[in-house]
């Protein structure tokens, strides 16, 4: 069964996945390092992990399965999860696959490289309404194409 794992202490999505995920009748789990408010609503699980490095990240890669959907800005987190046959989005939509999580691991090293040596300040730029709105395209479209997929597999 189709389920969204969101890395969910910085995701700035939250509220996008809960309408999709309600539209479709999918359960969604969110994983943070610590308590935050969520919708009293069927389907919607909090799963607070310890506050040690990687503890959200090491909780979704043991329970991801072939073709659940995992939303997260997190790159070795999304590498991980494609390793395990998931679906993983960032939150501006753009998706993560095998033929471009390469080269966002060389950028994130390369911009990590940068701001400790103080090139560069400052986080990712804010998301944008447009942000938003790929987002919510690229996940509806994910959804369906996993649905497609599941159901021509079936006898």
């Amino acid at each position: 069964m189709l389920h969204i794992f969101v890395d969910a202490d910085a995701c700035p999505v939250k509220q996008e996945v809960y309408r999709v995920a309600n539209r479709y009748r999918l359960d969604v789990t969110l994983v943070a390092n610590a308590w935050m408010r969520i919708p009293n609503k069927p389907g919607l699980t909090l799963e607070v992990v310890a506050d040690r490095f990687d503890a959200a990240d090491n909780w979704i890669v043991e329970r991801v399965q072939p073709h659940d959907i995992v939303i997260t800005a997190d790159i070795p987190l999304a590498s991980r999860c494609l390793k395990k046959g998931a679906q993983v989005m960032g939150p501006t939509g753009k998706p993560f696959t095998d033929d471009n999580i390469g080269g966002a691991v060389a950028i994130r090293d390369l911009l990590s490289d940068l701001r400790s040596a103080g090139e560069i300040t400052g986080g990712p730029a804010p998301l944008k309404k447009r942000d938003r709105s790929r987002f919510l395209q690229q996940l509806d479209n994910v959804i369906q194409s996993i649905r497609r997929a599941h159901s021509s597999n079936v006898p």
